[in-house]
């Protein structure tokens, strides 16, 4: 997650993407993603088994920053926020998108 400045980031992990995702966007995610308004996704990846995940995780945390920008930068050149259209406004609450079929 970053902010709009992309001068902040969080890594977590998450077995549900979208459900997280919307906690954060909605400012209940953790106090660090809400002090810092880390509202975008900018980067996730997928990996199968929780301990893989965790190693994953750490091995992030401790990375410079040029080195995560780097990393997001290789599937996001933009930096745009992934989720944008994940999520729509229903009345002042934000609730995951239908998938049209």
């Amino acid at each position: 997650m970053s902010n709009k400045n992309r001068n902040t980031f969080y890594i977590g992990v998450t077995n549900a993407i979208k459900r997280r995702v919307l906690e954060h966007k909605s400012g209940k995610g953790s106090a660090f993603t809400s002090k810092y308004n880390l509202f975008d996704l900018v980067r996730y990846e997928i990996i199968e088994g929780i301990a893989e995940c965790i190693q994953r995780e750490k091995q992030l945390k401790n990375w410079h920053r040029d080195w995560k920008i780097n990393l997001i930068k290789t599937n996001n050149p933009e930096m745009v926020d992934l989720a944008a259209d994940w999520y729509v406004k229903v009345g002042d609450q934000l609730v995951v998108a239908r998938v049209k079929n």
